[in-house]
This record gives C-alpha cells, sequence and structure tokens, in this order.
C-alpha cells in the first residue's frame, strides 16, 4: 500500500478525535433565571451562559453548552459528562472533595422570602415550614441553624417549585439566593404580598461565593478557566455581562 495513502487516512481518521478533544462541553441548570433559562427557541441564556461564552472566548476553547438539572451535574462532571459546570454552584468544602473549583465569579446572599411584615426573630422558627434547594449553601446553613429551632425543611430540585408551594400557602418561608428571590418571584405576579423579611445572610462560612465546577485534577483546564475569568474582569467584559442581567455588582469589584 502507498504509505502516502496510510499517513493521509490515519490523519483525516484522527480529525474527529483532535476535535472531540479539543471541545469544551459545559453543563449549566435553566430553572435559575436571570442565570440560566431556556427561550421557547431552544437557545441557552443567562448569565452563567453568556460568561461561558465569555471564557471560552477569552481562552480560544471550542465550547458547547448543556442543561440539566443542578443534582445531578456535580455526579455529571465526576462521571466525565460534562468538562465544567457554570451553574451558580456556590463553592464549599464538600463540593470541592468531588471537583475542583475556579476563582470566585459571583457572590450574592441569601433571604427569606414570606408574607409581607412578616418579623423574623428566634421565636418565629419553631414550627415553621422553609422550602430550601436539595443541594444548596441554604440547605446546609438552614440545617446547622434553624433545625435545631423547631423549623422543618422541605427540599426542591427546582426553586420555581417552592415559589408554588409558598404561593399556595403550603410553606412559610423560601430560603434562596437574594437575587434569584427578586428577580424570579417578587417581581412576578406570582410575588405580589410577599417580600424579603429578616436579616441579609452572608456568614463566610457558607458564603464562599460562586466558581466553575472542573473535573478534579483538571488542572490544566482550571488554569485556562481562572486565567480567562480575570482577563474578562480586568477588560470590561464581564461588567457588560452582568449589567444585561443585574441592576447592581455581584462580583465584589474594588
Amino acid at each position: 500500500m502507498n504509505c502516502n495513502k496510510v499517513l493521509a487516512l490515519s490523519l483525516l481518521c484522527s480529525l474527529p478525535l483532535l476535535a472531540n478533544a479539543q471541545t469544551v462541553r459545559i453543563v449549566t441548570d435553566v430553572s435559575y433565571p436571570p442565570f440560566s433559562k431556556v427561550n421557547p427557541d431552544g437557545s441557552i441564556v443567562g448569565f452563567d451562559p453568556d460568561i461561558a461564552r465569555a471564557i471560552c472566548t477569552e481562552a480560544k476553547l471550542q465550547c458547547e453548552v448543556s442543561t440539566m438539572d443542578f443534582d445531578g451535574i456535580i455526579p455529571a462532571v465526576q462521571a466525565k459528562k460534562y468538562d465544567l459546570a457554570i451553574a451558580s454552584m456556590n463553592i464549599t468544602p464538600e463540593r470541592a472533595k468531588a471537583v475542583d473549583f475556579s476563582d470566585m465569579y459571583f457572590n450574592i446572599p441569601g433571604r427569606l422570602i414570606a408574607k409581607a411584615g412578616t418579623k423574623i426573630d428566634d421565636k418565629w422558627f419553631k414550627g415553621k415550614t422553609i422550602g430550601v434547594l436539595r443541594t444548596s449553601v441554604q440547605r446546609e446553613e438552614a440545617t446547622a441553624k434553624w433545625v435545631p429551632k423547631g423549623v422543618k425543611l422541605k427540599l426542591y430540585g427546582k426553586v420555581t417549585d417552592s415559589f408554588l408551594d409558598l404561593s399556595n400557602q403550603r410553606l412559610d418561608a423560601v430560603y434562596l439566593d437574594a437575587n434569584v428571590g427578586d428577580e424570579d418571584f417578587l417581581k412576578k405576579p406570582m410575588g405580589k404580598g410577599y417580600s424579603f423579611v429578616g436579616p441579609v445572610y452572608n456568614d463566610p462560612k457558607y458564603y464562599m461565593g460562586s466558581g466553575i465546577a472542573v473535573q478534579k485534577g483538571n488542572k490544566e483546564l482550571l488554569a485556562k478557566v481562572n486565567t480567562a475569568l480575570k482577563k474578562i474582569i480586568d477588560n470590561g467584559t464581564y461588567k457588560q455581562v452582568q449589567n444585561k442581567y443585574f441592576s447592581y455588582d455581584i462580583y465584589p469589584f474594588k
């Protein structure tokens, strides 16, 4: 057989493999607007997808963005179905055992949402049912601080389901990221008569900021992500994306 033909065939066959190796598979959760949602035309939009694309452009990476429910994201990254998760994921020591995290890319405190005028003190918690996302820092904090006070936690895979239960008076309150509660509930017709109640919750033990999850041990990709993240913050791209979705800073700019 002609050696040149063998070489050409080998290179041709390797092209799909090279292309696949260069494609970074990113996953996000689209039940969390304005961070991420699916438009009627099927396009994935929001702060997280836009930041993902900005990082990929800056790092010169070919990327594809897919979606799944939040609960399955870390197991999917661990199983190497995805390379990155850009899904408003709070950094926690427990999660850091399963995945590596980029530098923080935003930090938003937690708030309780309940009927407007609700007064929150230590006595209020006894006998109350509070909705939280199943895999969230809010669940961790509420379990440690409020369950001993007599709170029953109801766990959800999607924060939108907790809003339905709150509006139908099956919950006394929902505890979640402040921004999501404001944008996806309080500003909607369903949120009429409800408000943030009690203090802003930002205990650094729980609120370490949100990071981009990377397959454990993939130091090369993690370095590229961190470098690109720093560049888009420094060159103003991050602020452009942020200002598209929020009227205030979600990153602690100096």
